[in-house]
């Protein structure tokens, strides 16, 4: 395994726990709950599907995984920009976690293009 895909596989299981660590102090409001567990599926799903697509047994295989990563990490942002928007938790606290979300997103999309291209 190259150091890139080294680093992304560490990069997108540190989102996961963090993304565990904020769930885990969200208020117990309903809304706080339901917000909370959809990021907690959709944000712990990147690091489980980028292990998936390293693995893959094929081109077309590799091609559908990175693109579920994207769009598990593309669906992380969301979650977090309602939490915030919503009030559930303060802006300040998810800015950093939303920037990590888009730059996965970003760096997955990418991916799948190029990989699409070859």
């Amino acid at each position: 395994m190259d150091s890139k895909t080294e680093q992304l596989l560490k990069r997108t299981k540190d989102f996961a726990v963090r993304v565990v660590k904020l769930f885990r102090s969200l208020s117990r409001s309903p809304e706080g709950y339901v917000l909370g567990k959809q990021l907690l599926r959709s944000g712990t799903s990147v690091a489980a599907n980028y292990r998936a697509a390293c693995r893959a047994r094929s081109r077309t295989e590799f091609i559908a995984r990175i693109g579920i990563v994207a769009e598990e990490a593309d669906e992380s942002a969301l979650w977090i920009e309602l939490l915030s928007d919503a009030g559930v938790t303060r802006k300040e606290l998810l800015n950093a976690l939303l920037t990590e979300a888009r730059e996965l997103t970003a760096i997955f999309t990418a991916s799948r293009e190029t990989a699409k291209q070859r």
